[in-house]
């Protein structure tokens, strides 16, 4: 495979070139562009966001988008949807499934996607959850997504990510964030490759405000990489899929689109590494919040609220003092998706495994099965870490309908959603001590 070479700093400005001079010193746009390049922005942003948020970039391209075009047809998105989507509805209760299988059609990443849950409008704010099964490389294949930007977490086999920006290589345990709009094409590691998708309709993810933690710890600015340019000069027929509106499209082009020789900017692709975020909690008493674990947040227009949180929950020690340390019942505005990259959650002991995953939609009940209740209850309380572990959160202030596909699929653990019934009634008037 080739070389890849990274830049380190999220949302951060930066500036590179495959060819020497391929950069315009000073200006964006000169009248004629080194080595007969195109200049061309690519706007994550109103052009008058404010300084702080105005997201883009300059492309200096062998051909413009406009020119390596073709005449669009509506083709089967198969099992990608986006919201809204009102297939079916499903009484308010917990939802979890076992991991899907491998299928064994040849798909691409595109082909192979599937939408399990929807929240909110494609056209405004919210997100999709897809896991992606995939058995195929993308071979003069392209794809973008004008609908939203994606973030994608390797769940089984990892993926080669041939972007306008450069190559991005990801495995599991790692992830990356596709800006809307960026073309790509997807390469298999190996013979298969399954994970997860979040489809964010809303603003960009970004890192967190860190409050009163300050200025360290959670994820790192630095840690995240950004492609170093590396273009593709290939007159070859192809064919670009875009989703839109909704909608998955599909055009007959000339040549490879990822033809970026130069660029500079902070709107562009990046992975990053989950192992390398730095977690804290409580070192006295009590469970914290999950919203310490977040890596990166989409925020709605309502200040504190998000669009989408991604909240990862990795190796760490265990050390609060009279108290129950797995997550507490609860009930939240809030609606999570969680899946498992590998290794066990310690709120669930049975069910939830790699490659699964599960819904607690707004407001409604959920918390540890019967088995890490009784276990965390008589537990020794010495100091404990809980190792190769990796789950994750997609995090939203909508409700998430769940698709049709995903409802109706074998793996959904229909007895799951009374999982409650098992924790006994431990009351007693008559004994106050715990």
């Amino acid at each position: 495979m080739d070389a890849v070479r990274y830049m380190s700093g999220f949302g951060n400005g930066f500036e590179t070139e495959a060819l020497p001079g391929a950069l315009p010193m000073g200006r964006n746009s000169p009248q004629r562009c080194a080595y007969g390049l195109y200049a061309e922005q690519l706007s994550g942003s109103p052009f008058t966001a404010p300084r702080a948020s105005n997201e883009r970039s300059w492309l200096y391209r062998i051909r413009p988008t406009v020119a390596n075009w073709g005449r669009f047809e509506r083709i089967d998105a198969r099992f990608w949807r986006s919201a809204p989507c009102a297939e079916v509805d499903l009484p308010p209760a917990p939802q979890r499934w076992s991991p899907l299988p491998i299928p064994n059609e040849k798909l691409s990443f595109i082909e192979g996607m599937h939408t399990i849950t929807t929240a909110g409008d494609a056209g405004a704010a919210g997100m999709a959850a897809h896991v992606y099964l995939a058995t195929r490389s993308m071979q003069d294949e392209y794809f973008y997504n004008a609908d939203g930007e994606m973030l994608v977490v390797p769940e089984q086999g990892g993926l080669r990510l041939r972007t306008e920006f450069g190559i991005i290589d990801i495995a599991p345990g790692e992830i990356a964030v596709i800006p809307r709009g960026v073309k790509m094409r997807v390469e298999l590691h190996a013979a298969s490759a399954r994970g997860y998708v979040c489809e964010n309709y809303g603003g960009a993810f970004r890192l967190p405000e860190r409050g009163p933690i300050g200025a360290n710890c959670l994820a790192n600015q630095r840690d995240f990489l950004t492609p170093v340019a590396a273009y593709e000069d290939r007159a070859t027929a192809s064919l670009l899929h875009v989703k839109w509106g909704g909608v998955l499209w599909r055009a007959e082009i000339e040549r490879s689109p990822l033809d970026v020789v130069a660029w500079h900017g902070n709107y562009a692709p990046c992975k990053y590494d989950l192992r390398r975020f730095s977690p804290v909690g409580p070192v006295l008493f009590d469970h914290a919040d999950p919203s310490i674990f977040t890596v990166l947040s989409s925020q709605s227009a309502t200040p504190g609220t998000a669009n989408v949180d991604f909240v990862v929950f990795p190796d760490r020690w265990l050390v609060a003092e009279n108290t129950f340390r797995p997550p507490w019942y609860h009930m939240n505005v809030m609606s999570e998706f969680m899946g498992l990259i590998y290794g066990a959650y310690d709120a669930k002991r049975e069910g939830f495994v790699p490659g699964g995953f599960s819904l607690h939609n707004t407001m409604l009940p959920h918390g540890p099965d019967v088995d890490a209740f009784t276990s965390a209850s008589a537990a020794d309380l010495r100091p404990h870490k809980l190792q190769s572990t990796m789950a994750f959160m997609f995090e939203t202030c909508f409700r998430q309908r769940v698709t049709e596909f995903a409802a109706n699929h074998p793996s959904r653990q229909i007895e799951y959603q009374n999982y409650g019934a098992s924790l006994r009634t431990l009351f007693d008037a008559s004994r106050r001590e715990a």
